[in-house]
């Protein structure tokens, strides 16, 4: 999550050790203290989440009132006179943390938590020099969940991690086995979802990752703050950064990701992903010359998004310069489906984000497995279904396992029927029609759209029940959306739900910098026939993965900035050296006026596309007390030509036969995460048996694939998981090579063969 959410309504005072404190009602003791500086301590409180109360360490003295209350808990009164430290309060916490010791483990000079544990800190704080008392100690089992490691005997039972896990991440893996003095944590390990936020919000080293285990201390390593390049949430994390010794030719290696954890939550791809750097360090000259001469002969340079907005700004330059085309599919997509939306808004971007995804009392996801496709996004909708109880409406051709304890309501439509489904929507949604377009409506064929579609008028009927007295809404699109052959249309459609209903919408960039290279680059829609390719297939390849015939850096190798689903330019930083060529050296040779750096593009980004006039350098990072980011800034919402005016909704053509859908395995988004060693995964074709059935296919299966006359071959798995006839295709493991299927519209009919081997 990139913003907190915000407190409104009536102000009140209240008086903290003396200081007059301002407030609004609902918010607790202990958030109108840490916003007024006032030092509380706590060690199971967690931001993110709803108060614990597990510790008691939090304990204020409220006059008038007997005894002690939960700051953290307690909401505020107006004019009430609150005392957080005195004799009787300090021997309170000093006897909670001699509890907590009791017995703990004194390995800290291997304990992966020292010198950042709440443990040793507040032991040192209320100095607990000696223990009075002792209890039994209990041989506890260490456990091994799959890239997470608990040993009970240092667990403080904080219940932060079970919180974190149900509350945002929406796995609800984690649980309190109890037992008095022998409870523990446990998991249902098939929930958990690998993630590692347990692991961040742990004040001890109950929870570690299994591979970073004894490898490295905190104060080894240096922190450098950047933002996640494998998905458009561009969620805040840190590269751990240290010297790997004189056996590493590089002298430097990341050891882990950790996040600012008490405002934000990372997947695992980004807190495990991190190994996707460059190694073929080093100028090779003859490879450098050979570029420059493969652009002056090429006509079209093709691109994907996983670049940052200042590679982006350089490669429009050099369109302007030498006149070559720019060719990226998925930012293309995107672009018209923008405009188109925009045409019918008057707005240049969308209204929603993820911050008002979870402040919604009512949300509606069209056309994304968002589980796999964005995890910012789920974490944001699972937030909104737990605090503020929204009816959540997931619209798939494919249930989502993921997704069944947070929907209120599935709505199963035909895949290559989203057009008829968003009129449909739109119709039974929009209640002042404009009277340009109610002759449109009226002579809608609900009968025709409702049976093609197979969503039932009653299912609508139901959608609208379930919004009654909803307040804050929220229409979630997502990329099935883009390549469908009628997109144009679809994005008219949703941005007159945007305008003439109380919802938001939120039309979520598929790659890390599609919205980005969207707004910044003028790009064509046929590529060429001599074709450069930057980290994308074509006759001589520039590529930051380390093949290709030229090697530049990878995104963790860059400084630079990313342009976020939530309409935010955010910076990034240089985790490791790239000691090689890199775009703006490339771009440098075309121009007459150089270009020192790349991050100079960062101040000349396109104002009149909402970017903003700021050196890279005065961009911020981190969090503030309140929970706000730092980071960049937002982007401008401009206005735009207003043109009101809908297609006909064209004929419903269902698929047949074999159908596969380009989705990713869990926390795999692209060839960056695919080298990870920590997010090894099937690369299986995923199905289930009734899909195998109909393909004559079963498990094990080598199968070939063919769409539009192309052939791939892939291993087929049954997954059960997986409902209905469609099967899940995988793209992150296939490098920078043309997929036989291609981008576009995610849902392909296809011919499936199984290989005799």
């Amino acid at each position: 999550m990139s913003e907190r959410i915000i407190h409104r309504g009536k102000t009140l005072q209240i008086t903290i050790d003396g200081k007059v404190c301002s407030g609004t009602y609902g918010q607790t003791i202990l958030e109108i203290a840490r916003e007024n500086d006032i030092y509380i301590p706590t060690m199971c409180y967690l931001t993110k989440v709803s108060p614990i109360t597990a510790c008691r360490m939090c304990v204020v003295e409220v006059e008038g009132v007997d005894g002690t209350v939960l700051s953290c808990q307690e909401k505020a009164v107006d004019g009430a006179v609150i005392t957080t430290d005195n004799s009787e309060l300090y021997r309170h916490r000093q006897n909670i943390m001699k509890m907590y010791d009791v017995n703990h483990p004194l390995q800290c000079g291997v304990c992966d938590k020292s010198g950042e544990c709440d443990l040793q800190n507040k032991t040192l704080e209320f100095e607990v020099s000696s223990q009075e008392f002792a209890a039994k100690d209990l041989k506890r089992k260490k456990k091994s969940w799959g890239i997470l490691g608990y040993d009970p005997s240092l667990c403080i039972m904080c219940e932060k991690c079970v919180h974190t896990c149900n509350e945002v991440i929406g796995a609800a893996a984690l649980y309190i086995k109890p037992g008095g003095y022998k409870s523990t944590i446990d998991m249902k390990f098939s929930r958990c979802e690998q993630c590692g936020d347990c692991i961040s919000v742990c004040p001890v080293g109950a929870l570690v990752s299994n591979e970073f285990k004894y490898t490295s201390n905190a104060w080894e390593a240096k922190k450098i703050p950047a933002s996640c390049a494998h998905c458009s949430s561009g969620c805040s994390l840190y590269y751990n950064v240290k010297h790997a010794g004189s056996s590493d030719p590089f002298g430097k290696k990341i050891t882990r990701v950790t996040n600012d954890f008490e405002f934000s939550a990372l997947c695992g791809a980004g807190r495990f992903g991190f190994g996707f750097e460059n190694k073929a360090n080093g100028k090779d000259e003859k490879a450098f010359a050979k570029a420059i001469d493969a652009i002056k002969n090429a006509d079209t340079i093709r691109f994907n998004s996983l670049i940052t907005n200042e590679e982006a700004k350089a490669l429009q330059i050099l369109k302007e310069t030498i006149g070559i085309k720019l060719v990226n599919e998925d930012a293309k997509d995107y672009q018209n489906f923008l405009k188109n939306y925009s045409s019918i808004t008057g707005k240049s971007l969308y209204s929603g984000s993820n911050a008002t995804i979870a402040q919604s009392d009512a949300i509606i996801m069209v056309g994304t497995r968002i589980s796999r496709d964005n995890p910012g996004v789920k974490y944001a909708t699972n937030i909104a279904t737990k605090k503020q109880r929204a009816q959540f409406i997931y619209m798939h051709p494919i249930d989502d396992i993921a997704l069944q304890n947070k929907y209120t309501q599935f709505v199963k439509y035909e895949a290559s029927s989203e057009e008829g489904v968003l009129a449909l929507l739109a119709s039974y949604l929009i209640k002042d029609v404009p009277d340009e377009l109610k002759s449109y409506f009226d002579d809608l064929d609900i009968g025709y759209l409702s049976g093609e579609s197979s969503v039932g008028e009653e299912e609508y009927e139901a959608i609208v029940k379930k919004l009654i007295r909803r307040k804050n809404k929220t229409l979630v699109i997502g990329s099935d959306l883009y390549g469908h052959k009628n997109a144009a249309n679809i994005a008219k459609i949703v941005g007159l739900i945007d305008r003439c209903t109380d919802f938001n919408v939120v039309i979520i960039p598929s790659q890390t910098n599609t919205l980005g290279v969207s707004l910044i680059c003028d790009l064509d829609d046929e590529i060429g026939s001599n074709v450069v390719g930057y980290n994308a297939n074509g006759d001589f390849i520039i590529s930051s993965d380390g093949s290709g015939d030229l090697q530049v850096p990878a995104l963790n190798q860059q400084e630079g900035t990313f342009t976020s689903i939530d309409k935010r330019v955010l910076n990034t930083n240089v985790a490791l050296e790239f000691d090689g060529y890199c775009l703006n050296d490339i771009v440098n040779q075309f121009l007459e006026i150089k270009v020192d750096n790349t991050i100079d593009y960062t101040a000349i980004l396109p104002e009149d596309k909402g970017f903003k006039a700021i050196n890279f350098d005065d961009l911020d990072n981190g969090y503030d007390k309140y929970g706000n980011d730092l980071r960049g800034y937002h982007l401008d919402i401009k206005d735009v030509d207003v043109k009101i005016s809908l297609d006909e909704v064209s004929d419903i053509n269902t698929y047949n036969g074999t159908v596969v859908y380009r989705c990713e395995p869990l926390h795999q988004f692209n060839t960056n995460t695919a080298k990870s060693l920590l997010l090894q995964t099937n690369k299986s074709v995923r199905g289930s048996l009734s899909f195998a059935t109909a393909a004559k296919i079963k498990e094990g299966d080598t199968i070939d694939i063919t769409y539009n006359g192309s052939t791939t071959r892939k291993k087929f798995k049954i997954d059960p998981t997986i409902k209905g006839t469609i099967a899940l295709y995988p793209t992150f493991d296939d490098g920078i090579n043309s997929d036989p299927i291609p981008l576009g519209y995610r849902f392909k009919q296809v011919q499936i063969k199984k290989v005799e081997v």
